[in-house]
């Protein structure tokens, strides 16, 4: 055990807690990020992220696809799985970007510890967590005025402040794959990077994705159940197969993980010197279980309330966390809608007719859903809004025009 007590230790390394660093730098706070990985590490995701979220991380995409896989996305492409596909293009513009998710948490990472002075405490797995005096003390080791759990959806400090993971929680269950496709099956692959594709299940109770990133492609099925998964996933990449889309030596074997729609989410978020953020707090969109936007807006809305806490972490004062996240987000439990009453059959009828319309694809599924256009990024009193900045901590006035190389464009 050290004398070092830090003002903030944020337990869990993804875009969530690296974004809080970085959002609370030159404040004067000793801040530690501890993550059980060592990073890069692997993170299967599909991995879409939309310029709202790189202008809320004041992310240089010069900088950024100089060493990483940054696809532009100019639309999507919709159906329900084995029905007729619409495709949506936005010619000007990207809409989004596809990123590796090893890369883009490491570049985070690395990011908070330049710019931020972060200390990383990797390879540590959270065990132990308790109050002694006005800090706490966690892994018999760590001492921290404010503990921040960002740990995604198995979190460790939302366990240890009293919730039972996985009990009477609504989740939503994945599975997914990402791999290099050897040169002959990228020469002869479908998949366009600029347009990934979306396959809605039959029965309206999650979709599935193929998304290709540069010479990368990740395939995934979501379900709000995670009834016969394995079944659903097996018989999804035996139709994409079937269909052409993926390479038939795609590999059978689909790695799982979980996370909770915000609407659904009744975690606990607060309590005296804790805060909980991303995906720990169960904050993926309901529509289309993304998680990173929601996941970086939380940080900013934590730092917020941080620096304004000048010091006192104490339960009153942290409360306006919720509120702001409420403001953002909505109201958090349980929220019924119209469709939620309709039976089965005729919730199908209706997406099959939905689902086929050119105009209910774009202004719904893709601009609402996904992209989430209507809502502008986060602004932020705490973030200067014209420091750009580099992982190596270089501050640039306006954001440089992106030049986009050959292999950035499938």
């Amino acid at each position: 055990m050290t004398d070092t007590i830090y003002d903030v230790l944020i337990v869990g390394g993804g875009p969530a807690g690296s974004t809080l660093a970085w959002a609370l730098r030159d404040r004067g706070l000793k801040i530690a990020i501890l993550d059980k990985a060592t990073f890069p590490r692997d993170k299967i995701c599909a991995g879409w992220v939309t310029p709202a979220v790189m202008e809320e991380l004041q992310l240089d995409l010069d900088d950024y696809q100089q060493a990483q896989t940054l696809q532009p996305i100019f639309g999507f492409r919709v159906s329900q799985i084995g029905k007729r596909e619409v495709e949506t293009n936005y010619k000007d513009t990207p809409v989004s970007y596809s990123i590796r998710r090893c890369e883009f948490d490491h570049y985070l990472l690395e990011r908070a510890k330049v710019t931020a002075g972060a200390e990383l405490i990797l390879g540590e797995k959270f065990k132990t967590m308790h109050k002694v005096d006005d800090h706490w003390l966690v892994n018999e080791t760590h001492k921290a005025k404010l503990v921040v759990g960002a740990g995604g959806h198995f979190c460790p400090v939302v366990r240890a402040m009293g919730a039972k993971l996985g009990n009477s929680e609504t989740i939503v269950a994945a599975q997914e794959i990402e791999f290099e496709m050897t040169a002959e099956q990228a020469a002869v692959s479908p998949i366009k990077g600029d347009v990934p594709e979306l396959f809605f299940c039959q029965d309206l109770m999650g979709y599935g994705w193929v998304v290709r990133k540069d010479n990368f492609l990740n395939i995934g099925l979501g379900r709000e159940e995670n009834h016969k998964l394995s079944e659903h996933v097996a018989i999804f990449r035996q139709q994409l197969v079937d269909a052409g889309k993926i390479p038939a030596e795609t590999p059978l074997k689909f790695h799982g993980h979980a996370y909770i729609l915000y609407p659904k989410a009744t975690r606990p978020l607060l309590k005296d010197g804790v805060m909980i953020i991303g995906d720990a707090a169960g904050l993926a969109y309901p529509e289309s279980g993304e998680g990173i936007r929601p996941a970086v807006e939380s940080a900013i809305l934590a730092a917020q309330v941080i620096i304004q806490a000048e010091g006192d972490y104490s339960l009153t004062t942290l409360s306006d966390y919720q509120t702001r996240l409420e403001e953002r987000l909505g109201k958090r439990g349980a929220q019924k809608e119209l469709m939620d009453f309709l039976p089965v059959w005729l919730k199908q009828s209706f997406a099959g007719a939905l689902l086929s319309s050119h105009w209910f694809v774009r202004n719904y599924v893709v601009e609402r859903w996904f992209l989430h256009s209507d809502q502008p990024p986060l602004t932020s009193s705490v973030i200067p809004a014209d420091a750009y900045m580099d992982v190596g901590g270089r501050a640039k006035q306006e954001p440089e025009p992106r030049r986009e190389s050959n292999k950035n464009r499938a």
